[in-house]
């Protein structure tokens, strides 16, 4: 087997978490291409001894530069704001650290190894960045999801979390409505909602009226983490796991400038 044979099944994975650690569709996949090329020419090589995917994500962590990367950026000119010293005190090691053993399901020992670190310092890392996150960003969310109790779960789940759940909705119709009289912060949205439609065209509806950030939940996640067109920059996949939407709402709203009011 050659080496685009021995990666690609992990590749969409890679690109699920290059988007949510760069905040970026676009930054992450082209650092996925990056990681790639990098192996293919042979300037890099995977490490001896490990499962490729393992390997894989070690070297996408050397290529990764978090002072280039895309993030939040404070800015009087687009009215954006953000609570003082939060980037500054979130360090990226942290960020990555939780989000390679909440969402892509990397053991400790493992994580440490991707990100070239002792179990301790990832452990550290990813506790300190959880607590600074949820204390710092919490935000009022709408559901967009077909299934009443799959909605709970996520409503409770992220009640827990510090959020407030404004508004959940079950077809296009509805969602778009709540979303122009609630003007949530935040949009958790299932892909498919049956006979009532369309989530990622109830969101584009949505985004049209104002700009919010959005996670999309799928059972399907390899469909929509191609590389090859738009696709969405944060995703769950179902059936998820509370760690997992922990995490990527924070990410979600790390990079998300607040508006300030009018």
């Amino acid at each position: 087997m050659n080496m685009t044979e021995t990666l690609a099944p992990h590749l969409p994975y890679l690109r699920r978490y290059g988007r949510a650690l760069t905040g970026s569709q676009e930054t992450g996949d082209a650092y996925v291409r990056n990681t790639l090329s990098a192996l293919l020419s042979g300037e890099r090589s995977l490490p001896e001894g490990v499962p490729p995917r393992l390997g894989l994500y070690r070297v996408f962590q050397a290529i990764w530069d978090p002072d280039v990367a895309p993030g939040p950026q404070a800015s009087k000119a687009d009215g954006t704001t953000r609570p003082d010293g939060l980037l500054k005190a979130l360090m990226p090691t942290g960020r990555a650290a939780l989000l390679l053993t909440s969402v892509e399901a990397f053991s400790l020992e493992e994580t440490s190894f991707v990100l070239d670190q002792s179990p301790q310092a990832v452990e550290r890392a990813i506790l300190e960045a959880q607590e600074l996150i949820d204390r710092l960003l919490a935000s009022r969310v709408l559901i967009i999801e077909d299934e009443p109790i799959i909605a709970l779960d996520l409503e409770n789940l992220l009640t827990e979390l510090g959020h407030s759940v404004v508004a959940t909705a079950a077809t296009r119709a509805e969602a778009v409505a709540k979303a122009r009289a609630e003007r949530p912060g935040l949009v958790l949205a299932d892909i498919n909602l049956g006979e009532g439609g369309s989530g990622i065209d109830a969101v584009a509806e949505i985004l049209e009226s104002f700009d919010i950030p959005v996670i999309f939940v799928t059972a399907y996640p390899e469909r929509l983490l191609t590389g090859e067109r738009p696709e969405p920059t944060y995703l769950i996949a179902k059936p998820f796991l509370p760690e997992t939407i922990q995490a990527t709402v924070s990410q979600a709203l790390f990079f998300h400038p607040e508006k300030s009011a009018a």
